[in-house]
Parts: structure tokens; sequence; C-alpha cells
């Protein structure tokens, strides 16, 4: 979703900010199809006056559903809603601890129905209006994990999806940018302009955006007929131009590695995002001082576009399978920096990224796919990202780069616009790979840690023996690489499979004396070595 480097900024700057544990009991009753949302902004006032229409199915009967709509507090902040009618009659709701009740007399399951909800309200949260960096008014939408029902009524949760729709009316000195294609673009009057956007499909709530400021818009190019456009403040306009000119080949390098992107187009638009980037689909917002005209943000772009496969497109069933979003952005941003500056800068990002995972581990000790976390702020943490990616490098190379890619591929193509879970995805990798992955998926996602190894060795002949003993309480099974080093300077790879504890290995070498043993020489296992 967002780019480790808004980490800083989640932890410091809005650490007030928790989000409970998403209850799905209300979820499971009904599946949004569309969301048209009507939406009027000005600039005497941050009220926002909003129609939307929602259409629905039910996956059951049921007397009332509830939608999630943070209410009007005593602050007088929030959405208060003024009408709810289902073809054109009038029924009955209630707002009460941010959900919006709605009757649902004589719905039967599977059978579309739409309910237009009136409301109005200054946004709490998800829809940001403020000012830039030069002081001009703007409004961005901000929605990760579950904030867009500050702003209009909605599932909130990534298991939900649907298309969406947006009509803005906003002071025609803005323009807006939001998800999907540009239908129309219309002067209701003197000083008003209305946009309409529509998506073709269905995304989940936090990548569902707009976008209303002053901006300096290029036309990138077009790639596998994608158009790529740039979006920036007039201020930053040649900086900003600069800077977001490489989208269009990575954009190229994910679409030859991946398979067809799953949007209409591909925006790079700087913003008020509180995150380093935030991977809003076809629409991604990147933070105000990303723009420097120096191209020195390569990764976070790349880490932004992979999210538009992987998290937007493919996305995860519940929040505590976030690596498949974010370990696969990670990880994909390495793979391309290995495209574009080679296997020194590859593996430098692995090995970076590795250290931050054993730093990490010091001071939290939880797994991958972790159920018991309930900010889910705090899952924007090296295990989501960093180990995420880990675990992907791993996994290549215990099935092959071929079966990786087809596997990657197979996975994306059957769940594009779909959800998956961690399970999903190992049922994939392991049928395309014919290998069984389970210990490899449970030790790895399920359990907490990584190995670290204390391994002595003596030489004789042409014989290697060497005890490799793990130190932490859960044994891991995984292929350790050595470099073996010899006098004259020559070196050679073997490999042992370490399945216990403690357990010793015989290697044949060459007949020459060892000067050195290197452990992991290719960086290709997470793990720690310990020097004592």
């Amino acid at each position: 979703m967002k780019f480790i480097i808004k980490i800083s900024f989640l932890f410091f700057g809005f650490c007030n900010i928790l989000f409970a544990q998403t209850n799905n009991a209300h979820y499971n009753s009904i599946d949004v199809q569309h969301y048209k949302l009507t939406l009027s902004v000005n600039d005497s006032t941050d009220v926002i006056d909003a129609e939307i229409e929602v259409s629905i199915k039910f996956k059951r009967s049921l007397e009332r559903f509830e939608l999630d709509l943070v209410s009007k507090d005593s602050t007088g902040i929030g959405m208060q809603v003024d009408s709810v009618y289902q073809n054109n009659i009038v029924v009955d709701f209630s707002q009460k601890d941010n959900k919006l009740a709605i009757e649902a007399k004589h719905v039967f399951p599977r059978l579309p129905y739409t309910y237009t909800i009136k409301y109005s309200g200054i946004p709490k949260d998800g829809l940001i209006i403020s000012k830039n960096m030069y002081g001009d008014r703007t409004f961005f939408g901000d929605n990760w994990p579950n904030r867009a029902h500050n702003w209009f009524p909605c599932v909130d949760h990534p298991s939900d999806k649907a298309t969406i729709e947006y009509f803005i009316k906003a002071p025609n000195h803005y323009q807006v940018i939001a998800n999907g294609y540009e239908v129309e673009e219309t002067n209701l009057t003197e000083d008003l302009k209305q946009y309409h956007y529509k998506t073709k499909v269905p995304l989940p709530t936090k990548v569902m955006v707009i976008g209303i400021a002053k901006f300096a818009v290029q036309n990138t190019g077009i790639t596998h007929n994608i158009p790529v456009s740039t979006w920036v403040y007039p201020q930053t306009k040649a900086a900003g131009f600069n800077d977001f000119a490489i989208a269009k080949d990575i954009l190229d390098f994910f679409i030859e590695k991946i398979g067809d992107y799953p949007f209409q187009k591909l925006a790079n638009v700087q913003s008020k995002t509180r995150y380093g980037g935030m991977e809003n689909a076809g629409n991604i917002f990147y933070f105000e001082k990303s723009v420097t005209g120096n191209q020195e943000h390569k990764d976070l772009i790349a880490h932004e576009i992979a999210h538009q496969w992987f998290g937007n497109s493919a996305t995860e069933i519940e929040w505590s399978h976030l690596w498949l979003s974010e370990g696969f952005a990670t990880y994909f941003t390495n793979l391309y920096i290995l495209e574009a500056d080679g296997e020194a800068a590859f593996r430098k990002r692995l090995t970076d990224d590795r250290e931050k995972i054993l730093n990490f581990y010091k001071t939290q000790q939880t797994p991958i796919v972790d159920t018991k976390t309930t900010d889910y702020l705090k899952l924007l943490n090296p295990n989501s990202y960093q180990k995420g990616a880990w675990v992907l490098h791993m996994l290549k190379a215990k099935i092959g780069e071929e079966n990786f890619w087809k596997g990657i591929k197979t996975y994306y193509d059957f769940y594009k616009f779909k959800n998956a879970s961690s399970t999903d995805f190992k049922k994939v990798m392991a049928q395309v790979s014919g290998k069984n992955l389970d210990t490899f998926f449970t030790q790895w996602l399920e359990k907490t840690g990584q190995p670290k190894i204390k391994a002595s060795w003596i030489h004789g002949g042409d014989k290697l023996r060497i005890m490799v003993e793990q130190l932490q309480e859960q044994t891991f099974e995984f292929p350790l690489n050595l470099e073996i080093i010899y006098s004259d300077g020559t070196s050679e790879i073997k490999t042992v499979e370490v399945t216990n504890q403690k357990e010793p290995f015989v290697v044949t070498t060459k007949a020459l004396d060892v000067k050195e043993i290197k452990y992991d020489p290719n960086v290709n296992l997470l793990f720690e070595m310990d020097n004592e």
C-alpha cells in the first residue's frame, strides 16, 4: 500500500489513530456492486454536500443492513445523513457507532437493489481538506486502511470490491483526478465545473480516491495502450515532470513480467497523502516533497506501481494478509532495481532489508500473518514489507526462477479483481511447482523469527566437516549455501539442507587447504549469524 518511507509519518505524526479489528458479521450479509458518488466542494467551508447511490446484492434475507459511515460528533465534524431512498421510496435509517443502518424490507438474495443516500458534513478523515506546501487549497482522498467511510457510506473492508463512479463539482480553478477514466468535463456555471470519472473494474475502498487541486499535467506517453500522466503542483512543474518521467519504463517492466495492467490509466500525483506513497488504483498519490527534480524516488515509484497488480487488483482478503500487498510490492521493487541497476544494487537492498527484519524482531516478535494486532497501522512494519519480500525471494530460490514467474502469473491471473489469502497463494505456487510448500509457508508466515545460526568446521584431505546449530527456539528447515575459499584463492559453493536444531554435515571439497567459509554468499537466506 504505502511505501516504507512513510513509517515515520505514521507512528510519530499520526500515532493517535487506532483502527479496531474488523468485525465481518455485517459484511457477510451484503455485497456492494457499485457506488455512484456525487460530491460538491467549495472554497468557503470544508463542508461537502453529497449523494451516493449504493447498488447492493444481499447474501441472505434480512430486515436491516449496515454501511460504514463516520457520524457527526459533538464538535460538528463528521457526516450527517439527511435521507435514504430505495427506488424513490423513503426508507428508515439510523446512525450510531459510525454505522449507517438502513431498512431492507422485502429484499431477496442475489437480486440487485439500489439505495440513494443524501448526506453532508465535514470529513473527520479520509478526504483531507487542507493547504499544500505552497498555501494552495487542496482536497485529497487518503483512505488506507479503512478511512473511506469518513467521507462516503461504504463497506470499508478490502474483501468487498465494487466499481465506482464520481460526479465531482468543484470551483473551476481546480482540476480533478479520480479512479477510472474521465467520462466528461462540464462547465456548470461561470465558476463551477463538474468532472465525471468511472471505473470498469471493481476496487477495494482503500484505493478509491479523488484529488482536487491546482495541477500542472503532462501526458508522459502510452505504453501497452495505457496512458501515463503526471499531475504536480504548478510551482513544481519542471521538477515533477522530470521525476515521474521514469514511470512509463517501470510500467513497461511490470507489464512484461506480470501481465496486463489492470486499470485504464496510470497517473502519478503530487499530493497531501500522509504516506510516502499511496497506491490508489490508477492514480498514485505521492507525498509533496517527493518532487525534487532529481529522480530520487525511483524505488518509491516502482513500489506503488507494483501495487496496481498486488493490493489493488489481487487484494488481500483480510488485513492480516497484508504481506500479499506490501511484501509483493517491496520484492517487485527489488526486482525492478535488479533490472535497472544490476546485481550489486539488488543484493544491497536484500542485505539492508534483512537487517531491518532482524532489528524489528528485537523489539516485536510477531508473525507475518498477524491475526492479533488490532491497530492496522502497526501492521505497516518490516514483517509485512521486508520479510514478506524475503519470503518471495526464498520461494523463488526454492522452486526455481521459471516456476516462480509461472506461479506469480498464474496467481495474479486467477485472483485479479478478487481477494486472496496466504493459503490461496501457497496453493497456486505448490500446484505450479509440484512441490509441497506447507512447511515453507508455515515457518516463514505463521511463526515468528528466523534462523540464528552458529557454525563450526574442520577440514582434512577433501572432506569438510561442518556442524550447524540453530540457536533460536523454533527449528527451521532451509538450504544453507557455503562458499568454500581455498588457499590458492579459488572458491566453490556447496549447499547443505538444514532440518534439525543441531546437525553435522560432511562436504566433499578440493584437496586444498580451506582458508575461509562464507555463509549465504549470494544473499538467499533470511538468517542471523552468531559470531560469538
